[in-house]
């Protein structure tokens, strides 16, 4: 029995998949803590300051699983590994043990740490930040991460636009893996403050993002691009657990 454990920050759901590949789709979350990204416009610093590493909490996978089994009411269903950079933890006993019992497993990371259980996922979903971030590519460690997913794992590019120079950054991304899925979607303005639950959404600012992108989008021919917004900031505004 693996008895690593894994840090996590939340188990929540079901509810659904909001952005990239699997949009809309019935999902699990399970949210580590900890990333070595520090993003300017970071809209989970739960997960990612160590500030809040008291609410980060050793599970073993079994516990997790039991977890998410009862969330799911033991029905199968896609679970999403989120962070922070889930890349961190050691999660490939997790989805060993989830996969036996039927479970589908995704994973979001911004690709500067590759790990070779990615061939065991589903679903691996690369998002690289743009430079709004404040924060530099490894472009080798990235290509390690798109080599780590195996010949059955659906690989899929993703990235967050603010700007020209974001949109740019995408159509690179773009240039070095043109045969990729490649998802793009407004950024979110107003992440809640450290003391918020709920941050204020700027809903027009981002429709108006929502639109510029479209249209750059199109007038360039990126075809090979799907625009999608942030579906559960939408719905939800910045609300955890859901």
């Amino acid at each position: 029995m693996n008895t690593q454990t894994i840090r996590v920050n939340e188990i929540f759901g079901p509810t659904i998949q909001g952005e990239g590949a699997l949009i809309g789709q019935p999902t699990v979350f399970v949210r580590t803590g900890g990333c070595d990204y520090r993003c300017s416009w970071c809209d989970t610093l739960h997960a990612v300051d160590s500030a809040y590493r008291d609410d980060w909490h050793p599970m073993t996978p079994a516990a997790i699983m039991m977890q998410v089994e009862i969330l799911s009411g033991h029905c199968p269903l896609t679970v999403s590994l989120s962070g922070g950079n889930p890349a961190i933890q050691p999660l490939g006993g997790l989805i060993d043990l989830g996969r036996k019992e039927g479970y589908r497993f995704a994973l979001e990371t911004q690709g500067s740490i590759a790990r070779d259980w990615f061939r065991d996922l589903d679903v691996l979903t690369l998002s690289p930040k743009p430079p709004s971030s404040g924060m530099v590519t490894d472009w080798q460690k990235l290509a390690e991460c798109v080599e780590a997913a195996g010949p059955s794992t659906q690989l899929a590019l993703k990235v967050v636009i603010f700007d020209e120079n974001d949109y740019a950054y995408a159509r690179e991304i773009a240039s070095r893996y043109p045969q990729q899925s490649l998802y793009l979607q407004p950024g979110n303005h107003t992440p809640p403050a450290p003391d918020q639950e709920d941050g204020v959404i700027d809903m027009a600012g981002i429709m108006d993002r929502m639109r510029w992108l479209i249209d750059r989008v199109t007038t360039d021919r990126l075809y090979s691009a799907t625009v999608l917004p942030q579906l559960h900031t939408l719905i939800w505004g910045n609300l955890r657990g859901v």
